[in-house]
């Protein structure tokens, strides 16, 4: 097969049956829609050359960057698109959670503005937003960049109802239920739509991730307000998976079927087992269900080395975070708001240790509070226990979920802990003194203008 441009390879992807005596279900025939075998790797590649493909010309012509936010196979994508065509490409990201992903964005040139990063203990008044960077960054520098926006761009959906949806559709002529991991939402908007206007009585089914579980590419329900596509009326169900489900469905398709999926794909395979299941016994008659594999295993190595040790033949140590069980992280100290209030008026004053990101910490924090966002302090935590006997310590997160975790660990270590039961959003909610940083205004003029 001869190409002359490699948008040529974009799309067209193969649909695989899972073999039934891997899946085990009886009356349902299940295939994995491999979109990681789209040129640059993953389903995105759809995304971002429908959402260019129209204005790249001029973009080039007219001498513009373009921007946008992304966790990584968005911007592998654009980047690649751009490289082509001589077009200059930024990022603007706080969501880079994958050193191979960030890696692989610094080879292919990318300009990367990385803002701190995301909490898997979301805080809702975080004003750490890629978008509102991207918007004051464009204001700054007028006639300078194009945004692509795909978090609001309709071309987002349109790329996967004119692919990915006629593609399955081509392959199946009929589908029952369709189930795919929400990012932007735009594959399972576009094929979804296709797809149930063949049938409908098609079941569209979304996936997203456990609260406090961080799969790339797949978001937990606190954070889908952030996606300005995302209609929840649109799925007939949302299914949560874990890590640990979606990593096992990951290993069956790679160990089973020979597909290198990456763990989003995992936790679509694990989110149609636990739709698809209960449904099986009671059909009485073959059904088909798609999933969609969205990108490649390669990406993941260090968060599958961090997650799963054991499958790179390392060890968890006895004393990690990482090692604490669900019954530990029940058991962690905790404290309310108005006992908070009087540790900090005790002698000598606790360590008060905000696990935000930087702006938001920046933006508004207990008085007296060190900045030490979770990644850090796990780290800090693997190389022994950074805080002393004579002192309390208090973990204070946006809403007190990751907090636990770390009072729990420090706790076993002997160490006089709590955690801040409802976190920073409850002693704001009660009217608790706060203070901010006097250079915040200008940590903002300087990432917007000074980046230009």
């Amino acid at each position: 097969m001869l190409v002359r441009h490699v948008s040529e390879l974009i799309g067209n992807t193969p649909l695989f049956e899972i073999p039934s005596e891997i899946h085990g279900l009886k009356n349902i025939n299940l295939f994995a829609k491999l979109e990681l075998l789209n040129p640059f790797g993953s389903v995105k590649d759809k995304s971002a050359w429908n959402v260019l493909k129209d204005d790249i010309k001029q973009i080039a012509a007219e001498g513009k960057t373009v921007i946008e936010s992304s966790s990584g196979n968005m911007a592998k994508a654009m980047q690649l698109i751009c490289s082509i065509h001589d077009v200059p490409f930024k990022i603007v990201t706080n969501r880079i959670k994958v050193r191979e992903v960030k890696q692989i964005l610094q080879l292919l040139g990318a300009q990367l503005d990385e803002l701190p990063g995301l909490s898997e203990c979301p805080d809702p008044t975080d004003p750490n937003d890629p978008v509102t960077f991207i918007e004051q960054i464009m204001s700054a520098n007028p006639g300078k960049f194009f945004h692509t926006s795909q978090y609001t761009n309709e071309k987002n959906i349109h790329a996967h109802y004119e692919s990915t949806g006629k593609e399955i559709l081509a392959d199946l002529n009929k589908v029952d239920y369709f189930i795919g991991g929400l990012g932007t939402t735009g594959s399972t908007r576009g094929a979804g739509a296709l797809l149930k206007e063949n049938n409908s009585q098609l079941k569209n089914v979304g996936v997203i991730a456990s609260k406090g579980h961080l799969l790339p590419g797949i978001r937990n329900v606190d954070e889908m307000y952030e996606v300005g596509l995302f209609r929840k009326d649109f799925y007939d169900d949302i299914v949560e998976v874990n890590i640990d489900e979606s990593i096992d469905a990951m290993l069956m398709l790679i160990r089973k079927c020979g597909i290198l999926a990456g763990p989003t794909g995992g936790g679509s395979l694990a989110a149609a087992f636990k739709y698809l299941r209960p449904i099986d016994s009671k059909l009485t008659e073959k059904k088909n269900a798609v999933f969609i594999v969205c990108d490649r295993v390669e990406w993941y190595l260090s968060y599958l080395q961090k997650i799963r040790p054991e499958l790179f033949s390392l060890s968890v140590k006895a004393d990690s975070v990482r090692a604490l069980n669900q019954n530990d992280i029940n058991a962690a100290p905790e404290v309310s708001v108005d006992e908070a209030e009087q540790w900090l008026n005790s002698t000598p004053q606790p360590f008060i240790i905000d696990m935000r990101g930087s702006l938001a910490f920046k933006a508004s924090r207990i008085p007296g509070s060190i900045n030490i966002p979770t990644d850090t302090l796990e780290d800090m935590s693997d190389m022994g226990v950074p805080f002393s006997n004579g002192h309390k310590v208090l973990f204070v997160c946006p809403t007190g979920d990751q907090s636990k975790r770390y009072a729990a660990h420090f706790a076993k270590q002997g160490i006089n802990c709590a955690s801040l039961k409802g976190g920073f959003v409850s002693w704001r909610d009660t009217n608790k003194k706060t203070e901010r940083s006097s250079l915040m205004g200008k940590a903002q003029r300087a990432m917007t203008a000074g980046k230009a």
